[in-house]
């Protein structure tokens, strides 16, 4: 059974192998522990079995505004509703904390998942590759 965490242990490593598979890079050495204490609300972990399945990284303005980024399923656990799940938990931690409004930006092929699976409403929005 998959547990949902608020602000969940987890290690490096899993992150970096979640983060290599699910955006299809070489396997980084990043220090996620760091970074999402730093700067991050919160992060939401899904575990199954004492292993990493799930997670998505909640940033934040500060202020009334949160950000879901990274949401990661482990490849061969997707369409299960981790992914789901995880977001709601999300909204829910972000929710928690006296956030207004939880955004999140998306590729296209993603649209249903974010808008009919986890209710998201569409908006207008831009970007600027700055790489």
């Amino acid at each position: 059974m998959v547990q949902y965490s608020w602000r969940g242990a987890f290690t490096d490593a899993d992150v970096n192998a979640l983060h290599a598979e699910g955006f299809g890079h070489r396997l980084l050495d990043d220090g996620w522990n760091a970074q999402v204490e730093r700067f991050s609300l919160g992060w939401v972990t899904a575990v199954d079995g004492g292993e990493l399945v799930g997670f998505v990284n909640v940033a934040w303005d500060g202020g009334v505004h949160a950000f879901l980024l990274d949401t990661l399923v482990r490849g061969d656990r997707r369409r299960e509703g981790i992914g789901t799940a995880l977001v709601q938990a999300a909204v829910a931690g972000a929710r928690g904390t006296g956030c207004e409004w939880l955004h999140v930006d998306f590729e296209d092929h993603l649209r249903g998942f974010y808008e009919t699976g986890c209710g998201f409403t569409p908006t207008g929005a831009g970007l600027i590759a700055l790489a």
